[in-house]
């Protein structure tokens, strides 16, 4: 193979994987538009080297190609972060994956296959998103199995929107949907800033987790939560 043919190869993989990345960039998600380009990069420059850097009877083109599969688990085991009870990362991770295998076709020449393939995870990333949330069971107030929770925070006035920016990071971070979030003054200079929940089963410990990460704000004079009766509050 030409050398030209090989910078062709490598120009293709890294726009494929820049393809990918855009998308992850544009969502401000861990692996953006460097990561999947230099992902899909080095899988086409794997591929190229195992196919045209060896010779003889005894080499082997796909060794170096197959440890592609296992290597990059390693890279996306490092996006995988476990926050409390919740596992992020994982899109990321398996997006990482993919690139790889795109950046695989490119080095093998396969460029109508990886286009496709492209394609394919840009939709994925972005079409099915819409509908997973739609899919997600939207639990009303008078399901029986559903628990309301309202969580209190009390701050200054100066503060309330950072610590209204911090509540809903640390709700969002749990197995809670947030329905409702106000504020309302106590007087003082004082902000009660109050978060009304639902949740398809009652899990206190994630409660008290965000409430252990809000504790720690110094503008922050009191925070907790307790659990609502549904037929009340309808």
């Amino acid at each position: 193979m030409q050398t030209w043919e090989m910078l062709f190869r490598l120009l293709a993989g890294v726009s494929l994987g820049a393809v990918i990345g855009f998308e992850r960039q544009f969502r401000a998600r861990m692996a953006g538009l460097r990561t999947n380009a230099l992902v899909a990069a080095g899988a086409t420059l794997f591929v190229l080297l195992s196919a045209h850097g060896f010779n003889g009877g005894t080499a082997d083109p796909t060794r170096v190609a197959a440890q592609i599969v296992s290597g990059i688990g390693f890279l996306g085991a490092g996006v995988i972060l476990r926050d409390g009870f919740n596992v992020r990362g994982l899109n990321t991770a398996a997006t990482l994956w993919c690139s790889a295998a795109i950046g695989s076709l490119a080095g093998a020449g396969m460029l109508p296959t990886a286009v496709a393939g492209t394609g394919v995870v840009v939709i994925v990333n972005t079409a099915l998103r819409a509908a997973g949330r739609k899919v997600d069971r939207r639990p009303e107030a008078g399901d029986e199995e559903i628990t309301l929770y309202r969580f209190i925070a009390v701050t200054d006035d100066a503060h309330e929107a950072h610590i209204r920016a911090l509540l809903v990071q640390s709700l969002t971070r749990t197995d809670f949907q947030l329905a409702s979030i106000a504020s309302s003054d106590i007087g003082s200079d004082r902000v009660e800033v109050r978060a009304e929940m639902m949740a398809d089963r009652r899990d206190d410990r994630q409660m008290e987790s965000a409430v252990s990460r809000l504790s720690l704000e110094p503008h922050v004079t009191s925070v907790g939560w307790r659990i609502l009766d549904p037929a009340k509050e309808q």
